[in-house]
C-alpha cells in the first residue's frame, strides 16, 4: 500500500483448513493435463527482471527469478543474452541468490550481488572473457546502488553500518553460566520498523568506495543520517553525486532529500539543491556539464507529481526541463545518445527520449511489471550508449520477458514461460468504458474467465489496487488467472487517485480518500453489467492495502456484493497513523493533521465508522509481519465484524510482510484458494456449504 512512499504450495496447503478449496476428483485418475491455471502452476513460473544492457548494446545481463517447488521460494540467477542472435547463456547460477548485474564502462566485467560464498550478500565481479569471478567485498549487510567509476578501476556503493543500540540504566551483573532472558530493546527513532525489514537495527546507510579488483572498502560518508539513493559518478571520476536528507531533523521530514556532490580525494560534501521537498535520481550528462534529476515542491499534499529538472554540475542554473511532462517520471538514464526517462501513462509504463530543450520523443517499448501477482503497471529498463533499450515486456497472459529496441525495431528475446503455459487456457482481458457520475472517464478492464462465450453473464469479482497512488493496466496477474479458472470474471479499474493520468486525476482523492471512490467503482460495476458480462446477482469484491480500504468501505455503503475479501486494510486511520512503518508521514500528508488535532476527519474516512452497516460476509486477510498496514488493523476489522454478527474469518499468512511476493509460492496459492473458497460459498447462494463452514474458532491461520 501507498506505493509512492518509498510505493500468493499449491492449493493443497489449505486442505486441512476449514475454508480450503476441495479437490473433488476423488481417487479417479485425471483424464488429461489440467488446462486451466492452478495454484501449482505458480511453481516453475519465471519472471525476467533488471535487464542491464552492455555499453555497446550487444549483450543483456538480466535476473531470472523462478519459483522452486522444493524450496518454496523464488530462486534468482543471472543470464546473458546476445542481442543479435537472441542466444541465452547462464551466467551466475547455483546455490544462493544472484542479483543486481552492472556492467563496467568498457563491458569487459560485470559486478553483481550474490550469496554464492555461503554468507550474506556480497559484491562480486565477473571477468566476461575468462568467466572467472571474484568476491570484492566482505560486509555485514548487502551493498546497494552499485556504480562503476568511468575508468572501471573502482566501484562505489551504499551499505548499512551498524550503530550502537541505545540503553537506559544498568542491568545487574550476570553470574557466570547463568541463562538470562534477552536484553531490553530501547527504541528512540521515529521510524523504528519498516515493512519487509522488521524492526530497524541501529545504524545508518553510508557511501563506500572499493577497488574493482577487491580490497578494503573506504567509507566516504559519515553521520547519524542515511545517505543513499542513486549514486552517480562525474565523468572525470573525481566526484560522486547522491541524494540524502542530511538535516538535523531528518527523521521527521519523510519527503525531504537533497542532491550532494562528494569530492573523492578530499571528502568534502557540497549541497547542490535546497528546496522544501525531495530531489533525487541524479544523472550526469556525458560531458559532465549538467545534472538531470527528479523532484517536486513539498506543499503537504498526499500526492505531488514529480518533475524533470536540469542544473549545472555545480548546482547553479536550475531549470524545469519540461513543465508539461504527461505523468510523474520515475527513472532516468543519461547516455551518449541522450537523456531517457520512464513514466506511467494511462495504464502503461513507457520510456521517452528528452532533448536538451525538453522535447519528448516516445520510444517503442511498453514496459511490463515484475509484480506478477496483480496487474500493476511498472517495468525495468536500461539503455546503451548508442540508445538501444533493454526492458521487461508487458503481457496480459504471461509474466515479463526481456525485450530490446534497436534502430531496426523492437523484439522479444526470451520466452521464459512459453512451454509451461502452452497448454493453459487463460482469461482474456478487455477494456470497458466507464464514466463516473460527474462525467469523468474511469479507465477499466475486465478479465473474462477461460471458455467464456459471448453473451454469458458470469460471477464477477471487483478487485481494486492499492497505493492508492498507483495504477493497474492490462498486465499478467496470477491471482486473476486463478479467479478465472474458478469461473469468475475480474473487473479492475484505475479510479481517482490512480497515477499516469495527470495530477488533477490523482488529486480526485486529496483529503477525501476513500470517500470519493465509491461512486466511481460502482459505476464500473454497472458498466460491466451493462456490457453483458457480469451477473448482477453474483457480484463479489476484494482488494489489498488501499484496495482493502476500499473493499471495507464499499461493504459499509452497499449490500450489492454477495461476499467480500478484505486484504491488509486500513480500518482506523488513527491507529494506523500511529502504528504504520512511516509514523512521520501518514498523518501529516494523508490526513493533513495529527489524530488529536482533527479526530472527526480521521473517523469519517475510517471504514470502521461504517461497520454497523455491514451485512456482507467478509473474509479478512493479512501478513503476520505486515508493518505498512499493520496486522492490528485487520484484527480490529475481524473483531468488529464478529461483534456485528457478520459471517467472517481471519486469514494470517506467517512470515509475510505487506508485499504479496514476500509470501512463498505455496502461501500465494493458498491465500488465493481461501478467497475463492469464501466466494464459492456464497456464489452457491447457501449459508452453509459442506466443508467450508468453520467448525471451531473463526480464525483461519495458514500455518502459524
Amino acid at each position: 500500500m501507498f506505493a509512492r512512499f518509498f510505493l500468493a504450495t499449491a492449493c493443497l496447503a489449505l486442505a486441512s483448513t476449514p475454508l480450503a478449496a476441495q479437490d473433488t476428483a476423488g481417487d479417479d485418475a485425471p483424464a488429461g493435463p489440467e488446462t486451466k491455471f492452478t495454484g501449482a502452476d505458480l511453481f516453475g513460473l519465471s519472471v525476467a527482471a533488471d535487464p542491464q544492457i552492455s555499453p555497446d548494446g550487444e549483450e543483456i545481463a538480466y535476473v531470472r527469478r523462478t519459483n522452486d517447488i522444493m524450496t518454496d521460494r523464488a530462486v534468482s540467477s543471472i543470464w546473458l543474452i546476445d542481442v543479435e542472435s537472441g542466444a541465452e547463456t547462464p551466467l551466475v547460477t547455483g546455490a544462493g541468490s544472484h542479483v543486481s548485474p552492472r556492467w563496467s564502462p568498457d563491458g569487459t566485467r560485470l559486478a553483481y550481488v550474490s550469496t554464492e560464498s555461503g554468507g550474506g550478500p556480497e559484491l562480486h565481479v565477473r571477468w566476461m572473457a575468462s568467466g572467472e569471478s571474484a568476491n570484492i567485498t566482505a560486509l555485514p549487510e548487502a551493498p546497494a546502488a552499485i556504480a562503476w567509476s568511468p575508468d572501471g578501476s573502482r566501484i562505489a556503493f551504499t551499505a548499512r553500518i551498524a550503530g550502537q543500540a541505545k540503553t537506559l540504566g544498568q542491568p545487574p551483573a550476570k553470574p557466570e553460566g547463568a541463562q538470562w532472558g534477552k536484553p531490553l530493546q530501547v527504541i528512540d527513532r521515529a521510524t523504528y520498523r519498516r515493512d519487509g525489514g522488521g524492526y530497524v537495527k541501529p545504524g545508518t546507510m553510508q557511501l563506500f568506495l572499493v577497488a574493482a579488483t577487491g580490497g578494503d572498502a573506504r567509507q566516504l560518508t559519515f553521520g547519524e543520517y542515511d545517505n543513499g539513493g542513486t549514486v552517480e559518478w562525474a565523468p572525470d571520476g573525481e566526484k560522486l553525486y547522491f541524494s540524502a536528507n542530511r538535516r538535523e531533523d531528518w527523521e521527521l521530514e519523510p519527503l525531504e532529500s537533497d542532491l550532494y556532490a562528494l569530492d573523492i580525494a578530499g571528502g568534502e560534501i557540497t549541497r547542490l539543491t535546497t528546496r522544501s521537498g525531495p530531489d533525487y535520481v541524479p544523472q550526469v550528462s556525458p560531458d559532465g556539464r549538467w545534472i538531470a534529476y527528479l523532484g517536486f515542491d513539498d506543499v503537504g499534499n498526499a500526492y505531488d507529481q514529480a518533475k524533470l529538472y536540469r542544473m549545472n554540475a555545480d548546482g547553479s542554473g536550475k531549470q524545469l526541463l519540461r513543465a508539461d511532462f504527461p505523468a510523474s517520471p520515475d527513472g532516468l538514464e543519461w547516455v551518449d545518445e541522450g537523456l531517457f526517462a520512464s513514466f506511467e501513462r494511462e495504464g502503461e509504463h513507457r520510456v521517452a527520449r528528452i532533448s536538451s530543450s525538453g522535447e519528448m520523443t516516445l520510444t517503442e517499448p511498453r514496459l511490463g511489471s515484475t509484480y506478477y501477482a496483480l496487474p500493476y503497471t511498472g517495468g525495468e529498463w536500461s539503455v546503451s550508449e548508442g540508445g538501444t533499450i533493454a526492458f521487461t515486456t508487458a503481457s496480459a497472459t504471461s509474466p515479463p520477458d526481456i525485450g530490446v529496441t534497436t534502430r531496426r525495431g523492437t523484439k522479444t528475446l526470451t520466452s521464459l514461460n512459453a512451454v509451461k503455459l502452452a497448454d493453459k487456457e487463460l482469461g482474456e482481458t478487455r477494456e470497458i468504458a466507464v464514466t463516473a457520475p460527474d462525467g469523468t472517464r474511469i479507465p477499466a478492464w475486465i478479465m473474462l474467465p477461460p471458455g467464456y462465450e459471448e453473451g454469458d453473464r458470469v460471477p464477477m469479482i471487483l478487485e481494486m489496487h492499492g497505493g492508492p497512488y498507483a495504477a493497474y493496466g492490462p498486465e499478467f496477474s496470477a491471482d486473476y488467472q486463478l479467479y478465472g479458472a474458478a469461473g469468475y470474471a475480474v473487473l479492475f479499474t484505475n479510479p481517482g487517485g490512480s497515477t499516469g493520468y495527470g495530477e488533477e486525476f490523482a488529486d480526485r482523492i486529496e483529503d477525501n480518500y476513500p470517500i470519493s471512490n465509491f461512486e466511481e467503482l460502482m459505476a464500473a460495476v454497472d458498466a460491466a453489467i451493462a456490457a453483458g458480462h457480469a451477473d448482477p446477482d453474483q457480484l463479489f469484491v476484494t482488494g489489498g492495502s488501499g484496495g482493502g480500504v476500499l473493499t471495507a468501505w464499499l461493504v459499509g455503503k452497499t449490500d450489492r456484493f454477495k461476499a467480500a475479501a478484505v486484504h491488509k486494510p486500513v480500518i482506523n486511520w488513527t491507529s494506523f497513523a500511529l502504528t504504520a512503518d512511516a509514523v512521520p508521514y501518514f498523518g501529516r500528508y494523508w490526513l493533513g493533521a495529527m489524530p488529536w488535532e482533527d479526530p472527526e476527519h480521521y473517523w469519517e474516512r475510517s471504514p470502521l465508522s461504517l461497520v454497523g452497516n455491514v451485512t456482507t460476509p467478509t473474509l479478512v486477510l493479512v501478513g503476520a509481519d505486515d508493518y505498512r498496514t499493520p496486522r492490528s488493523e485487520a484484527e480490529q476489522y475481524y473483531a468488529a465484524l464478529k461483534l456485528q454478527g457478520v459471517d467472517t474469518a481471519l486469514v494470517v499468512t506467517p512470515d509475510s510482510s505487506h508485499n504479496n511476493l514476500s509470501q512463498t509460492p505455496s502461501q500465494q496459492a493458498a491465500r488465493t484458494a481461501s478467497v475463492i473458497a469464501w466466494f464459492d460459498k456464497y456464489r452457491a447462494g447457501e449459508d452453509e456449504v459442506e466443508g467450508t463452514r468453520p467448525s471451531g474458532p473463526a480464525t483461519m491461520d495458514t500455518g502459524e
